[in-house]
This record gives structure tokens, sequence and C-alpha cells, in this order.
């Protein structure tokens, strides 16, 4: 991934065709180790292509990527009597984030605005 980063950088920076000394530099000045068969890899990856379609086809494939979800229905209400008992505790819940915490004279009565 620091690989990926540091050519999106060059590309960013005006150089559109970097070269492994040049995504070297780059993770040198951050102090990342390059590794030179991931440079390769991905030089010889994204060769002769425009960076702009590689990123929207890479969008195009995220997009149908599953995300999130799961925790919303693992946490529906069964049918039954289920949903009835549910109600109950997610009211005390509420109920105990609304009560504050008195502030108190801790700073001896000075404030940062006051």
């Amino acid at each position: 991934m620091k690989v990926v980063a540091a050519y999106l950088l060059a590309v960013l920076g005006g150089n559109l065709s970097p070269s492994a000394d040049d995504l070297k530099d780059i993770l040198g000045s951050v102090g990342a180790e390059a590794d030179d068969d991931r440079i390769e890899l991905l030089l010889s990856e994204v060769k002769g292509k425009d960076i702009t379609e590689l990123t929207a086809s890479g969008r195009e494939k995220l997009a149908s990527v599953p995300s999130g979800g799961g925790a919303v229905a693992a946490a529906a209400p069964t049918t039954g009597g289920g949903g009835a008992s549910a109600a109950p505790a997610a009211e005390a819940r509420k109920e105990e984030k609304v009560e504050e915490k008195e502030e108190s004279d801790d700073d001896m009565g000075f404030s940062l605005f006051d």
C-alpha cells in the first residue's frame, strides 16, 4: 500500500511516469523501507496506463464489495413476544445517556474561557 501511495504522490506532483528511484526517494523521505520487488511489480502493472482510468476502474470494483449492514440485521427485533421486551431496554439506555455529569470546581473557580 505504501508503494501505491508513493506512486500516487509522484503522479500528483507532476511526474506522470515515476521510476523506481523516484518511488524509493519518496518512501525514504518519510523513513519507510522500499521493497524493490513490490515497486517493480507496481510499475509493470501500471506501465502505459492512465492513472485516472485506473482509479475509476478501482472505484467501480469497490462499489461491488459489500460493506456494513451486518450489525443492523442482528439487532432487529424478532417477531412474536420479543419485540415488546426490546423497547423498554432501549428506553433505559436512552435515559442513562441523557443524565449528564455535574461539573466540579476542581479548577478552583478558574475556567479557560473566563
